[in-house]
């Protein structure tokens, strides 16, 4: 409906936005293609996401898109050492060079909380870039409310989570509580096991402003040397340009 064709002191609904994480050239132009709003841009997203590369930084920058790099220097936890920590600050000065939009960060401590010293140092080296807090936040279960709150304090535009749970769809109950918690002080972006199948449920009990998800596809491995030799794994994923259109299609519904 149209703000025009809107009833007295009924204000417009904003529309959903749909993120789409990617780690190479194909996935990106499918994403993009498809009618992606955000781009998360990433290496090896079989191992949940690393920093990209400088070079893929500086080709996702020519994008009428807003482009989020991960800040993530290895795959594993999020209790990064010092040195760890120092790369990370190069990384996302790295991303503003290349002329992005934001960045995702996450960092947590050995007990589950977040690594709040770090991820003030973190986030005043991405001063003027859009900041989301990635999936470290789903290992801060179960007191998620305080971590929402210490998110809201660190100035963060979003928080990325499947609410503590393998999926998004898993952890409804936790999403539904923390959405109504932040009462608009932050987005709390549901990521994990979003497709057109289970995107639906999710709108129907949620008030989604924003959602992330791969669109990807199980494709073949067009080398089997490459998969002989431990060069690749054997359940290689492609984004799946029609996905993102679904979506899409369902979040504007």
């Amino acid at each position: 409906m149209s703000a025009e064709g809107l009833s007295a002191g009924q204000a417009p609904v904003a529309a959903r936005r749909l993120e789409v994480c990617v780690d190479d050239p194909a996935r990106l132009e499918a994403a993009v293609r498809g009618g992606a709003d955000r781009i998360e841009l990433c290496s090896a997203l079989a191992l949940g996401g690393l920093t990209p590369s400088l070079g893929f930084m500086q080709q996702a920058s020519a994008l009428a898109l807003p482009v989020y790099a991960m800040i993530r220097p290895r795959a594993g936890d999020f209790c990064f050492s010092p040195d760890e920590a120092d790369l990370m600050e190069r990384d996302i000065a790295a991303a503003r060079e290349a002329g992005l939009a934001g960045v995702v960060l996450g960092a947590g401590r050995a007990d589950g909380r977040l690594d709040l010293p770090l991820l003030e140092r973190l986030v005043r080296a991405a001063d003027g870039l859009g900041t989301t807090l990635h999936r470290a936040f789903d290992l801060t279960g179960p007191d998620f409310d305080a971590a929402l709150e210490e998110a809201i304090g660190l100035g963060f535009e979003r928080i990325l989570t499947s609410g503590g749970a393998r999926t998004a769809p898993d952890g409804l109950p936790v999403l539904a509580r923390l959405m109504e918690r932040a009462d608009g002080r932050i987005i709390v972006m549901p990521g994990s096991g979003i497709t057109a199948a289970t995107l639906p449920g999710l709108m129907a009990r949620l008030p989604i402003r924003e959602v992330h998800a791969s669109c990807s596809r199980p494709v073949p491995m067009r080398s089997a040397a490459a998969e002989r030799l431990g060069f690749a794994s054997p359940a290689e994923r492609r984004t799946d340009e029609d996905a993102v259109r679904a979506l899409k299609a369902l979040l504007k519904a």
